[in-house]
C-alpha cells in the first residue's frame, strides 16, 4: 500500500453549447493538455494540510472532522477541502492527509481549474485508500463538490477532466458520450480579462426569467448547432465547424455574454482566414476559439495578437484523469 499518490487531470475548452447546457441542453467540450497535478499523502495526525503554491497557499491546516465548516475558507483551497470532506463522509478516512497541487496553467485562463483540481484530488485520495471509483462515481462525487462550492454548474468541465477527449454532454451527467479522442485544429486567444462564471450564469438566469420564451428559443437553436457540430467533428469537417461557431457566437451575443474584447479577437481571426470563431465558456472575457487550417494558422494567431489577445498554445482532445508514476 502506497503512502503517497499523485493524480493529474486536464483543463477544458467549451466548443459549443455554453449557457444552454445549464438548462438541460447538450454541449460539446474538449479536454486540453494543460493539466493540474494533485499529490495525496497520509499523515499520522487527523488533519488536512494543503500546499498549493500556484494559488499562493502554503501550510493551510484543518481538523478533518471540521472540514467545510468554520470561518471563510480561502478560495485557493475550497474545492480541495470540500472534496476531501465529501470523500470522508462517503468512504471514511483512516488518517490525516497532506495535499499538494501543481498546475501547468493559470486559473485566470478559464480552463476549468476548479473542476480539474477537484477531480485530481478525489482520484488521488481514492487511490491512496485503495477505493476503486468508476468514472461515473468519480463524476458524481466531483459534481457534488463543485455544486456545493459554486451553487451553479452543469458538470461538463468535470466530465472533460475525467473522460478526456471531446465529449457530447448533457447537464448533470445525464449523457456523456466521447465523440473523439483525436486532436483537431484550434487557435485559442485570451482577452486578458478574467471572467466571473457564477455571475454570468446568474445574469443569463435573470434574462431567461424575464424573457423565457425568447431565451428558450435561443437555447433550442444552440442545441441544434450542437447536434450538427457533433456530426461535423466526427467527420472532421472543420469548415462546417467554423460556420457553426459563427452561428453559436451570434446567439451568445444575443443573450448578453459577449464583450468588445472577445469580438475584436473573433473578428480578427475570421478576417485572417479562419473557418470561424466564437467565445469559449461563460463569456465576459476569458478565451475565444477559432477553427483554422494549418495553412492559415500563423496568420490567424498574428491577427489575434494584433487585436490585443494572447495566444494560448493548447492541444485539444487530451487524455482524462490519470495516476502519475
Amino acid at each position: 500500500m502506497k503512502n503517497k499518490i499523485t493524480a493529474s487531470a486536464p483543463g477544458k475548452l467549451m466548443l459549443f453549447g455554453e449557457h444552454a447546457v445549464v438548462y438541460g441542453y447538450p454541449c460539446i467540450v474538449t479536454a486540453v493538455d494543460a493539466r493540474i497535478e494533485v499529490s495525496a499523502e497520509k499523515l499520522a495526525s487527523r488533519e488536512l494540510l494543503i500546499n498549493a503554491p500556484d494559488v499562493e497557499v502554503s501550510g493551510y491546516k484543518k481538523d478533518i472532522d471540521k472540514l467545510g465548516s468554520g470561518k471563510e475558507i480561502p478560495k485557493g483551497v475550497k474545492f480541495i477541502e470540500f472534496a476531501v470532506k465529501n470523500f470522508k463522509n462517503k468512504y471514511g478516512l483512516q488518517s490525516g492527509l497532506k495535499i499538494t497541487t501543481k498546475s501547468s496553467f493559470s486559473s485566470k485562463f478559464g480552463f476549468g481549474s476548479s473542476s480539474a483540481v477537484t477531480v485530481a484530488a478525489l482520484k488521488a485520495v481514492s487511490e491512496l485508500f485503495q477505493i476503486k471509483l468508476t468514472k461515473k462515481e468519480l463524476f458524481d462525487l466531483s459534481y457534488k463538490t463543485v455544486r456545493e462550492v459554486q451553487r451553479v454548474g452543469s458538470g461538463f468541465d468535470i466530465a472533460a477532466a475525467i473522460w478526456g477527449g471531446t465529449l457530447y454532454f448533457i447537464g448533470g451527467g445525464k449523457k456523456i458520450v466521447q465523440i473523439s479522442r483525436k486532436s483537431f485544429p484550434l487557435v485559442v486567444g485570451y482577452t486578458g480579462i478574467k471572467a466571473d462564471t457564477v455571475t454570468l450564469v446568474k445574469k443569463v438566469a435573470e434574462l431567461r426569467k424575464e424573457k423565457s420564451k425568447i431565451i428558450g428559443f435561443i437555447f433550442e437553436l444552440i442545441a441544434l448547432i450542437v447536434e450538427d457540430a457533433k456530426g461535423s467533428l466526427q467527420k472532421g469537417d472543420y469548415g462546417r465547424l467554423g460556420e457553426l461557431a459563427n452561428l453559436n457566437q451570434g446567439l451568445l451575443d444575443a443573450i448578453g455574454v459577449n464583450t468588445k474584447e472577445l469580438s475584436d479577437l473573433i473578428f480578427a481571426s475570421r478576417l485572417a482566414g479562419s473557418f470561424g470563431g466564437k467565445l469559449s465558456g461563460a463569456g465576459g472575457g476569458d478565451c475565444m476559439i477559432a477553427f483554422a487550417s494549418r495553412k492559415c494558422r500563423k496568420g490567424v494567431e498574428s491577427a489575434i495578437k494584433a487585436a490585443g489577445g494572447t495566444i494560448l498554445t493548447v492541444k485539444a482532445g487530451e487524455k482524462g484523469v490519470r495516476i502519475e508514476k
